[in-house]
């Protein structure tokens, strides 16, 4: 993973953007999907007033935690695994 003096290079580099992409925009997608569906209800229908209150607090609440949950978690499980090899089910160079 790493050449010319402990510098990474170029496919590790590419392989942490591409990760760091994927994490945000999965992670925008799960608060998209959850505030909806939390929110949604008080958005589309005539609730009353104190439930929709609640329900968009809860969902406006909940929006960066479950965002920084995900970002955090693909991160993590990126860092712990490495990229992946070029070529998948060989282990060995000489196979």
């Amino acid at each position: 993973m790493t050449a010319h003096g402990g510098r990474r290079d170029q496919a590790a580099r590419d392989a942490m953007t591409v990760e760091i992409g994927y994490a945000l925009v999965s992670a925008a997608f799960a608060v998209a999907v959850v505030f909806g569906a939390i929110a949604g209800p008080a958005l589309l229908f005539d609730l009353p007033e104190t439930l929709e209150k609640v329900l968009l607090r809860l969902a406006l609440g909940l929006a960066p935690v479950l965002f920084i949950a995900r970002v955090v978690s693909v991160l993590i499980r990126f860092g712990r695994n490495g990229p992946q090899p070029s070529q998948p089910g060989r282990t060995n160079p000489d196979s």
